[in-house]
């Protein structure tokens, strides 16, 4: 069989054709080669397609297997099953378009270093896709876009990657006959027979020495016993947001219609995060800030802040018993939607269709409905830039809300606590930890000092493992640096009970000790046994059990270590019960020695 992973979209992230098939799809369909084409689309996560498998035939009886992921994304939320991809792939296949360079730089400066690291332990042909004809147009002038998404990928970019990973580079300027079939088909189908050639050769080499007959046979090394499989934990990032808007704790901000009859709580945290409109309102930024007229004539007419000290004096050193601050929206038709914009906002700004059927049934008239979704668009936009709230993919949107809140991680910036650490200073947001920690919301909920205090001491955490589990409270995303860091991230997330961070942490240590080869793993001075002491006294039950079959599982290597003598009489036992190879394997091969060396003949076993 020939294994072939696909990375990366062909198409133009702002492309009107969406239809547009992709580069593997019309390849398999319209190579004369290919045959009984089947495929099915695989979830690495609740509501996010990740890639799509094809299974057909090659070459009349080679099984062909194809997984084709247009997304990134599982880079960042799944290194087990990203690794898995690419440990037992053939070939691998990068495509971008060449009019998108936002993209190309993502994946440039973020995932072609992953994608290294991953072929360092694996040797696979790779191949550069460069797709599409390059567009002329011209330039955006505003300086907060740079122009960015309207220049290309040029020819000596997408060589210079191609160099960085060894790859070969391909430019297809349209996906016809003649570059789906022959240019990258013939490249393609080349790669497949080479691949198809080293398995043959090992295969051949295999069987030969198994023709090799000996009076008694050599005994079988059976295979060791599966590792216990961890699983990841869906994404509640969104639904954590939309649960702080429910339950109003921490809210600063309050909308009132123009007669003030009644307030809608909201917190500038998260509406600044998400549209320059309330950074522009509530002095994140200044008026000289603000290049989009648009959006300044809009926060003029349709919002109006109350003036004068919302804030009533409190104690030196105690939090300000802030007054949320007054709002009064001018538009009444607006301000009678405003409590489900605010629910579309923090659900994660991409459920458009919902917030359309809402309003509609709310106003019943198409006018007002088109007048309050167009405000809606204009607050949501990007200064400068197309609205996209409504065109872009859901996923795009979903991304792009979960690293919002990272513009205002580890900044003063409408920062209401500081958390003390190792002498440092760590700014934060009460309404961000309170929505994703259920330990820090009863913290500061609750009857405890740190709930009436700005300055809240840390203890038992360094700095830099702590700042890492705020960026993840803040973006929902961690890359842990080493199995060490990963290992004290584990213990802090445990520490405040964020069970999907310790999964996360988990399945990082495992898939860096599943993929260190033996000799790294025997000279290597990381304390696998400490790993496990670790584990289980911070109730990591999972990794725990998992380092025991992994100890077990290596036996020969970890019994030679004197850490192995710190395992608990359990715990050896345990070892010693699923160890691999076993007594049994080790007496046979003993007395198989012993009676080669009898025979004078030459072991082709030991």
């Amino acid at each position: 069989s020939v294994n072939i992973v696909a990375l990366g979209n062909e198409r133009d992230g702002f492309s009107e054709d969406a239809q547009q098939p992709s580069l593997i799809w019309s390849y398999l369909r319209r190579s004369a080669l290919i045959s009984q084409i089947n495929s099915s689309l695989s979830a690495c996560h609740i509501g996010s397609q990740v890639f799509t498998e094809y299974q057909a035939c090659i070459f009349g009886n080679v099984r062909l297997v194809v997984h084709d992921c247009p997304v990134w994304d599982i880079f960042d939320n799944d290194w087990y099953t990203s690794y898995r991809l690419i440990g037992g792939a053939d070939i691998i296949v990068i495509k971008y378009s060449v009019n998108d360079k936002t993209s190309f730089q993502e994946l440039k400066d973020s995932y072609v270093p992953m994608v290294k690291k991953a072929l360092n332990h694996y040797s696979v042909p790779v191949i550069i896709s460069a797709i599409g004809t390059r567009k002329n147009g011209v330039p955006c002038s505003c300086p907060l876009c740079t122009s960015d998404r309207r220049s290309c990928v040029t020819t000596s970019e997408g060589v210079q990657l191609a160099k960085e990973l060894g790859a070969t580079y391909l430019e297809l300027h349209t996906l016809n006959d003649f570059y789906i079939q022959k240019y990258f088909g013939g490249v393609l189908e080349y790669f497949m027979i080479q691949s198809l050639n080293q398995k043959s050769s090992e295969k051949m080499k295999k069987r030969k020495k198994m023709q090799k007959r000996y009076r008694v046979q050599p005994p079988q090394l059976e295979q060791p016993e599966k590792m216990p499989v961890l699983k990841g934990e869906a994404s509640h990032y969104n639904t954590d947001l939309h649960n702080l808007l429910c339950c109003c704790q921490c809210a600063d901000v309050a909308f009132y219609p123009e007669d003030l009859s009644m307030a809608v709580e909201a917190h500038k945290i998260i509406l600044c995060s998400v549209s320059h409109l309330f950074m522009l309102l509530f002095g994140v930024k200044s008026l000289s800030d603000t290049h989009d007229t648009s959006i300044v004539q809009l926060a003029q007419s349709l919002f109006a802040v109350e003036t004068g000290d919302p804030f009533p004096s409190s104690p030196r050193g105690a939090p300000p018993c802030v007054l949320p601050v007054r709002v009064v929206v001018k538009d009444s038709v607006f301000c009678s939607c405003l409590p489900d914009i605010l629910h579309f906002i923090y659900s994660g700004a991409f459920q458009w269709e919902r917030l359309e059927e809402d309003i509609k049934k709310k106003l019943k008239d198409p006018d007002k409905t088109e007048h309050v979704l167009e405000k809606v668009k204009c607050i949501l936009k990007t200064p400068g830039k197309l609205n996209t709230v409504k065109d872009c993919k859901s996923h795009q949107i979903k991304q792009l809300n979960n690293t919002s809140l990272r513009l205002f991680f580890n900044t003063p910036v409408l920062a209401d606590v500081i958390f003390k650490i190792q002498g440092a200073m760590v700014p934060a947001h009460r309404a961000v930890l309170v929505a994703r920690c259920e330990v820090m919301a009863a913290m500061f909920n609750g009857n405890y000092l740190e709930g009436n205090s700005i300055l809240v001491p840390v203890y038992g955490v360094s700095k830099d493992t702590f700042l890492s589990f705020l960026e993840y409270l803040y973006t929902d995303s961690c890359r842990p640096v080493s199995i060490l860091h990963a290992m004290s991230l584990l213990i802090c997330a445990e520490m405040y009970q964020v069970m999907r961070l310790q999964h996360i942490c988990e399945l990082y240590i495992i898939t860096q000790l599943q993929s260190m080869p033996s000799r790294e793993l025997a000279s290597t001075s990381l304390s696998i046994v400490s790993l496990l002491k670790k584990a289980k006294f911070h109730n990591s039950d999972c990794l725990s059990t998992w380092l025991l079959h992994f100890i077990a599982t290596n036996y020969l290597i970890f019994s030679q270590k004197p850490e192995f003598q710190e395992l608990s009489v359990e715990e050896r036992n345990f070892v010693e019960m699923h160890r691999w190879p076993s007594n049994l394997y080790l007496k046979q091969l003993a007395d198989y020695r012993n009676y080669i060396h009898s025979q004078k003949c030459h072991c082709t076993v030991m």
